[in-house]
């Protein structure tokens, strides 16, 4: 089979208008970004979000992830293309690619096989720019931060007080602790502080989060920055930068439209990070697609404990946007390695692993079914897996009267999720969903940690650290304890341990710090050691990419 960069560059792309006029879009409500990109022009938005939607919404989110790969994105993009293939009337929502996880293990975040967005290779490499925006934006806060440090600090912010860190759209484990201002008082006040990736920016979330250019703006303001000697909050409006920093991303909030191989349309905007941040793409950008299609696919980063829970308790209370049914990726490897296979020992027939590994799919399965959606469990097909194996999924989904199916859009595009579809479509229509959120955010923060501790992630209960015990109270006092609650934790286990696998019990969820986003409109609470900034491999993926003399890009995957 070809690589997947070999696939989308033999690929014959429709001009971006063709897809464009394809989605009833006018003229006007569209502005080319090249041949084969586009964003949607503002007076396109305001027209069209007047509109009431008329799509429905399907949510893909995967098992737990591992290095044997889930095929989430693969997943969501053969859907669309299988369903386009039907006959229906269809978008695909993603997130931006990074160039943190593009160059360090994971690869771009395009799809793979015939199951891809494209132009690939832009879509993974700069795109329109938006990331870069979001980097200049938030850089621009920094700087102007430690420039009222040096000129008089009439706000009298205290050094040991500032919040406000500095974001690189790579993966660099040598900037997460910093010392800024060396060499003398022209250089500024000397003072720790540090990187987190790009995607992580509280102003990632708010371009994620906000509805037009004057609620980004606001939320921009409200963004808490620093304290000052006193202990009083201080933030970005109070610096006088959040107009400048909206213009900075006016036209990184317009949606990106993009195709699938196939040639439906795909709108890729906005790039969280699930375990780091909220994890899904923007809110306009699907709003815009509900408007335009009779179905729309999108997906959440990770598992379905950190996108699909975010989406849930977090973008829909935002936005009131609701799915009708979820999607759960597992495949045969993922689950064998939840069963105690090793990375080096997948591939062999083992019905028994992939046994062992079910606590890890059913516990989904629950929490999917606890927010009131109706489930398809898409097996995403590898050539090593057996029947066998196969069928033990299946049967665990049928015993629990959830819908699954074999997909294998990464080697035969939407023909390859035809089987998928279908039964996406039965159970639209015959399984309504009665969706609800896990908590009211009024609860107090405790109670939300506990609920999602116990009933998402299957802890015993909260463990919270003296400093975050602070923070705490200091929110409670602040009156920022009624806002939803963004777990920030690692991606490979339901709990905060990487190294547990399946479904672990007999465990406490260990929340470090608790970090307040009120642009966005969220606490992020740490837990365990998880980082807000990656670090690269001992071989990173860049190593492989490379440009010949005509401009040609290889390695990407």
């Amino acid at each position: 089979m070809p690589t997947d960069i070999e696939i989308a560059q033999k690929a014959r792309l429709r001009p971006i208008g063709a897809i464009a006029e394809a989605l009833g879009l006018e003229p006007d409500e569209w502005e080319p970004f090249g041949w084969y990109k586009a964003k949607i022009t503002w007076s396109g938005l305001e027209r069209r979000l007047a509109q009431p939607r008329r799509g429905r919404l399907i949510y893909v989110t995967a098992i737990t992830a591992t290095p044997a790969g889930e095929g989430k994105t693969c997943t969501a993009i053969g859907l669309t293309q299988a369903l386009g293939r039907l006959g229906h009337r269809v978008s695909v929502c993603l997130r931006e690619p990074s160039l943190g996880p593009t160059f360090g293990i994971k690869g771009g975040a395009a799809g793979g096989g015939y199951a891809q967005v494209v132009p690939m290779e832009e879509i993974n490499l700069h795109f329109t720019g938006d990331i870069h925006a979001v980097g200049s934006a938030h850089n621009l806060l920094a700087a102007v931060i430690d420039n009222h440090l040096s000129q008089g600090n009439t706000l009298r912010l205290d050094p040991n007080r500032i919040l406000w860190r500095r974001v690189v759209d790579m993966n660099d484990r040598a900037l997460r602790q910093v010392v800024i201002g060396l060499g003398g008082p022209a250089n500024g006040a000397v003072r720790e502080s540090g990187f987190d990736i790009t995607v992580a920016s509280e102003v990632m979330a708010i371009l994620c989060l906000a509805r037009d250019l004057e609620d980004l703006k606001e939320r921009l303001g409200r963004m808490l920055v620093a304290y000052t000697m006193d202990g009083e909050p201080v933030y970005a409006r109070d610096l006088g930068v959040h107009g400048a920093m909206a213009a900075l991303l006016r036209d990184a909030l317009r949606p990106n439209l993009v195709q699938t191989l196939e040639g439906q349309p795909a709108f890729i905007h906005g790039g969280p990070f699930a375990n780091i941040a909220h994890g899904n793409n923007s809110i306009l950008a699907t709003e815009l697609a509900l408007r335009l299609s009779d179905l729309v696919v999108t997906e959440g980063g990770f598992g379905a404990d950190l996108g699909a829970e975010k989406f849930f308790n977090i973008v829909h209370g935002f936005s009131g946007l609701t799915p009708e049914v979820a999607v759960l990726v597992a495949s045969v490897r993922a689950l064998q390695m939840h069963g105690g296979v090793s990375k080096e020992d997948l591939g062999r027939p083992n019905p028994a692993a992939v046994e062992r590994g079910l606590p890890n799919l059913i516990r989904h399965i629950e929490n999917l079914h606890r927010f009131g959606l109706p489930v398809v469990v898409a097996i995403n097909r590898f050539p090593t897996d057996t029947p066998e194996e196969v069928a033990v999924i299946v049967a665990a989904c049928r015993e629990r009267g959830v819908a699954a199916a074999v997909s294998e859009v990464v080697a035969h595009g939407g023909a390859g999720g035809v089987a998928l579809a279908e039964a996406v479509l039965q159970t639209l229509d015959q399984q309504p969903a009665r969706f609800q959120p896990l908590y009211d955010w009024s609860l107090p923060i405790e109670a939300k940690l506990e609920r999602l501790a116990t009933q998402i992630y299957g802890a015993d209960g909260v463990e919270l650290s003296p400093t975050a015990r602070r923070q705490i109270r200091e929110a409670e006092r602040r009156g920022w304890d009624r806002l939803p609650l963004c777990v920030a934790k690692t991606q490979h286990s339901l709990s905060d341990d990487p190294s547990l696998k399946g479904a672990p019990s007999g465990w406490r969820l260990r929340v470090r710090e608790i970090r307040p986003s009120l642009g966005a409109g969220f606490l992020v609470c740490l837990a365990g050691e998880i980082l807000t900034m990656p670090g690269l491999p001992a071989h990173p993926a860049a190593e492989k990419v490379d440009v010949d003399r005509s401009g040609r890009i290889s390695g990407l995957f």
